[in-house]
């Protein structure tokens, strides 16, 4: 649905997101969906973070206290708010305040007709409030636009009795602060297929994995499930996720804080002398094999070492191609010293 203002037509948020999953069903949306259409000027900000969401309280409340008052009235009324993306008290109090069908039903409309970011998130913020599960497909969608709408969606997803489903194929379609936000919510959730997913998927190589890398390692259980299977998925994402530990200093939990990170990197190194010697896994290698060289863990380096010393791991080093920007910054700001026979010239060994 469409409205129409002095300025033309509007399209909905929902309807932007549908027809952009439509074009790309099983990625992430491109930029994340934005720019979004029908963005208004910029918000009044609210200096004091203890007023956040009070405006748009004052507003539910004064919607939800008329009960002729229509749907695409609130959405004007708080067009030109600033709506926290996260869960805030305020909003949610004046929901729990109001007729829960009322605010089902306000939600709903909000959600799939709204054409702002302010109006959605007031949707959203209303469902998040609520446990009914029949607007899952409807919130799912809606949160393909992640980096803003993320947080919400998750929130509300989460509380559902069936939203884990919704939460897992969210977590294969977006990407960065979207992806932080339905990981974080998929560790609390929890379950066996959760617990699959976020040691095998959950992280995809953004920088902003960081901040939940070490969340997954021990929220679904790492160290248990390392120390007692084998697949190559799970190998392989256990070297993404302690990679990713070891670069995060100051976002998440790095592998110096991580209790069983001895005996998870052991059995990696395990695992790893067993698999095939790939590009994609020796990215994740090198950068295990750097961190352990620079916090002095020897014992550790010495059991990648004997992996990445083997032919076959030296021979993807050098059939590497000549414009890999990452192995040739590799090989000059991290081999020096970590004594690899791959970066000391194999034509001499």
């Amino acid at each position: 649905m469409s409205e129409t203002t002095g300025a033309g037509p509007r399209i909905s948020l929902y309807d932007h997101a549908l027809r952009l999953h439509e074009r790309h069903p099983d990625a992430p949306l491109p930029r994340d969906g934005e720019p979004f259409p029908n963005e208004p000027a910029r918000r009044r900000r609210i200096d004091d973070q203890r007023l956040v969401g009070t405006d748009v309280a004052a507003a539910l409340d004064r919607h939800f206290a008329d009960p002729a008052a229509e749907h695409h009235v609130l959405a004007e009324a708080v067009r030109d708010l600033a709506v926290p993306i996260h869960r805030n008290d305020h909003i949610t109090a004046a929901a729990l305040r109001a007729d829960r069908e009322r605010v089902r039903d306000t939600g709903r409309w909000l959600v799939r007709h709204g054409t702002d970011k302010s109006s959605v998130a007031v949707g959203l913020a209303l469902l998040a409030s609520d446990r009914a599960g029949d607007d899952i497909p409807l919130i799912r969608t809606i949160g393909l636009l992640s980096n803003t709408f993320g947080p919400l969606a998750a929130e509300a997803l989460k509380r559902r009795r069936r939203g884990v489903d919704a939460l897992l194929w969210l977590g294969d379609r977006v990407a960065g602060w979207g992806r932080v936000y339905v990981v974080e919510a998929l560790c609390q959730v929890g379950g066996d297929e959760v617990r699959s997913w976020l040691l095998r998927r959950s992280c995809d190589g953004d920088f902003l994995n960081g901040y939940f890398a070490g969340r997954v390692a021990t929220e679904a259980h790492l160290h248990e499930a390392i120390t007692t299977e084998s697949d190559d998925d799970l190998v392989d994402h256990t070297a993404r996720i302690l990679s990713t530990m070891a670069g995060c200093g100051g976002m998440g939990m790095t592998l110096e804080g991580y209790p069983p990170a001895h005996a998870v990197l052991t059995a990696h190194a395990g695992h790893l002398g067993r698999q095939e010697a790939t590009q994609a896994r020796l990215r994740h290698v090198l950068a295990i094999a750097h961190h352990l060289h620079t916090t002095g863990a020897r014992e550790l380096l010495d059991r990648y070492r004997a992996v990445l010393d083997r032919d076959e791991w030296c021979a993807v080093v050098r059939a590497a191609p000549e414009d890999d920007d990452y192995l040739s910054w590799f090989r000059e700001e991290r081999a020096p010293g970590l004594g690899l026979r791959a970066f000391r010239g194999l034509d001499n060994d």
